[in-house]
């Protein structure tokens, strides 16, 4: 099949799109091409869906976009220049390689892929193909993250002595009910992963390895991981990861989504003179150093798909080209392969006080903590935190 849309030649604006997920997350990116449609950067040409969206389901504005369950025909019908998936993640590899192999660009939501082997197929596929892919996380559009390496470089805080991550957040059970997919590790045999750290906390895993310079997959060393769940779900609800990496750092991300009280996810730089905090989502950072006061920053943040259109039209830099999430790819192995994440005892969590969610009380404290020091959950002395060991059995005969 040849190339129709290579990078080779720059795209007429609006460049043409198709979303492929237009459900549940989805919606945040129907309404995000309104808006670069409204602009003159990019035009809806097509849906992608198992099933098509009534009239209503589609933000006016955007017209009657053609809608058809079979992306490969979509694209190939529509002259679409760039696909933006947002399905389920086991299908993630497949569409992209279903879009690369048509020479059509991507943008590919987070995670890119549920294991690495999928994720390196993926990669390769497109660089094969000769497409630019954009994967999604857009806390890295985010101005905060080259300015605080900026500061970093600058031995503002002195040198790095770590990085923490913390995301408390909380979801009623019916989110695990949302798709089959929700909340499990595998399904009919595939690869799902779809875990605290590995889905809604993403970003926080993402954004601390990016700020400890460790984003390709050769910068991480190692992996730790403690996964747990209170929720009656196989994957992890309530986990935390230390990430050794290839220049020295100790990377520990914690994240629950049984929250007592919800809050703003951060990562937090440790230097030997000060520390870094940067609110992801809120572009917010606060640098705390010695012999100075504490001083606030707030930054603008360019939109993820924007950039891709740019980078086909202008040639600027992608933000977050499949390489620069090896590091976070490494860490979705990790969990993975590690051991099914265990459920919490039922004297560890709640039901929430008139609220449909399960709440682990004192893990608010516990995620912070773990951010603070570094450490893992089972070096923080919670009850429920203990190194998980095998139970003891007969000797193997073997």
């Amino acid at each position: 099949m040849t190339n129709r849309h290579h990078t080779g030649s720059a795209p007429d604006m609006p460049v043409p799109v198709v979303l492929a997920g237009a459900r549940g997350h989805g919606r945040w990116h129907l309404d995000n091409i309104r808006r670069l449609q409204d602009k003159g950067i990019v035009r809806l040409a097509g849906l992608c869906e198992l099933t098509p969206l009534t009239p209503d389901e589609i933000p006016d504005g955007l017209g009657t976009p053609e809608q058809s369950a079979d992306l490969g025909a979509l694209l190939d019908s529509t002259g679409a220049r760039v696909a933006v998936v947002c399905t389920p993640i086991p299908t993630h590899t497949d569409l992209a390689l279903t879009a690369a192999r048509r020479g059509v660009h991507l943008l590919l939501e987070k995670p890119p892929a549920p294991s690495y082997a999928a994720f390196r197929r993926m990669a390769d596929g497109v660089a094969e193909a000769g497409v630019a892919c954009q994967i999604g996380f857009q806390s890295l559009g985010s101005h905060a993250v080259p300015a605080v390496r900026r500061m970093l470089a600058d031995g503002v805080i002195g040198e790095v002595t770590g990085v923490g991550g913390a995301g408390a957040w909380s979801r009623p059970e019916a989110y695990y009910r949302r798709a089959p997919w929700a909340g499990r590790r595998r399904m009919d045999g595939a690869d799902v992963v779809d875990g605290a750290l590995t889905n809604p906390l993403a970003h926080a895993v993402a954004t601390a390895l990016a700020l400890a310079g460790a984003t390709r997959a050769e910068d991480v060393t190692g992996v730790e991981t403690e996964l747990w769940h209170a929720n009656a779900i196989e994957s992890d609800d309530t986990s935390c990861v230390r990430v050794a990496t290839a220049a020295g750092h100790r990377v520990t991300v914690a994240a629950t989504l049984c929250a007592e009280q919800p809050g703003e996810p951060y990562v937090l730089v440790h230097g030997t003179r000060g520390r870094i905090t940067h609110w992801y989502k809120q572009d917010r950072v606060l640098l705390q150093r010695a012999d100075h006061g504490p001083e606030e920053f707030r930054y603008g943040r360019t939109d993820l798909l924007e950039n891709l259109v740019e980078h086909l039209v202008d040639g600027v830099d992608l933000l977050v080209p499949p390489d620069a999430t090896g590091a976070f790819m490494k860490v979705v192995e990790a969990v993975r392969t590690a051991p099914d994440p265990a459920p919490l005892p039922p004297t560890a969590w709640h039901p929430a006080p008139g609220e449909p969610r399960r709440v682990v009380p004192g893990v608010d404290a516990l995620v912070a903590a773990a951010a603070d020091t570094l450490s893992l959950y089972s070096e923080l002395g919670a009850d429920w935190a203990r190194p998980v060991t095998d139970p003891p059995g007969e000797e193997d005969p073997r």
